[in-house]
């Protein structure tokens, strides 16, 4: 009994973190963080094509059924109402990122120890004024908050420093062959 009482407190606490960032601080804000909605998704699909190279980018297809499986692990940035920036991924128990779970939303697990992060992309123009460290900085807060073990990305060489200053570790090269890159695995444990 006291078990499940404790955890509905941290729930509720988790949501009230959560919620906080959902609303505007004024009416008058231009930026605000929050969480994707089903109804999100070609905003979504969209941004993702402009940010990642064809190859890379997942089609609308899983960008929908990510949003309708997963929608509280999508962040979105928007600036005078326009989403400039993201951060999506999944949760699981599996420790390392593979392939299968880019397409796969069953693999989904709400409660897993691990977020996985799909993808970070930052509209062209929104780009270098801190956007997708603003939500990279949300997606860790609420990791902690539902106390996960901590969150796993892959990226190419060039962004490994870029994850670093957020704690991330380079575990090397990941088996991901996704959109014939090369991908280094990075963990931020707790």
């Amino acid at each position: 009994m006291e078990i499940t009482e404790e955890k509905n407190r941290k729930t509720i606490k988790i949501q009230d973190e959560i919620q906080k960032r959902e609303i505007p601080e004024t009416m008058d804000s231009a930026m605000w963080i929050t969480h994707g909605r089903p109804e999100d998704w070609e905003k979504v699909a969209a941004a993702e094509q402009a940010c990642f190279p064809p190859a890379e980018a997942a089609s609308a297809k899983h960008i929908r059924e990510r949003l309708e499986r997963y929608p509280s692990h999508f962040w979105l940035l928007y600036e005078n109402g326009k989403l400039v920036s993201f951060v999506n991924g999944m949760v699981t128990d599996e420790p390392n990122l593979t392939d299968e779970m880019y397409e796969n939303v069953g693999m989904h697990q709400e409660k897993g120890r691990w977020q996985m992060i799909f993808g970070v992309g930052t509209l062209p123009s929104f780009r270098r004024k801190g956007c997708a460290g603003r939500l990279l900085e949300a997606a860790i807060a609420d990791a902690r908050l539902q106390g996960r073990a901590g969150l796993v990305l892959t990226c190419k060489e060039r962004l490994l420093h870029y994850y670093e200053k957020f704690g991330f570790v380079n575990e090397g090269i990941s088996c991901s062959v996704h959109g014939n890159a090369v991908w280094y695995q990075m963990r931020l444990t707790f």
